[in-house]
């Protein structure tokens, strides 16, 4: 794996730490700004290990479907993950009057973890 990769994951697995500690908090919007980026990471990381980067949001969400989730050499549901997430991460990041409930980060932060534990088995 290389040393890029590596540090991405890396980013994700703090990502997680810290959205699970400012949920806590009872910052809500922000942790779920915390969970989409470390979706996000996975994704960039599985990217770079194939020699690809991106520079948008929108373009690594793309390719990941173009080379993940398409031929299915992970479980698609990664790819409906990312547009979730990032749909979410939008609302609490730029909503006003709109927030992210409770469930909805919750449930992200299972999708990150999830998505952490497939793309580390994938690159072992």
């Amino acid at each position: 794996m290389k040393p890029e990769v590596e540090e991405l994951l890396d980013k994700a697995t703090r990502s997680i730490k810290t959205a699970h500690k400012i949920f806590k908090d009872g910052e809500v919007d922000f942790a779920g700004s915390r969970a989409y980026y470390a979706l996000f990471y996975i994704a960039e990381a599985l990217l770079l290990e194939r020699g690809l980067a991106f520079s948008s949001h929108s373009a690594v969400i793309a390719n990941f479907g173009k080379e993940f989730a398409k031929p299915q050499t992970l479980n698609p549901k990664f790819q409906n993950y990312l547009i979730k997430a990032q749909d979410r991460r939008n609302i609490g990041d730029y909503a006003i009057g709109k927030h992210l409930t409770e469930d909805e980060v919750r449930e992200m932060l299972d999708w990150a973890k999830e998505f952490l534990k497939a793309a580390k088995n994938f690159l072992t």
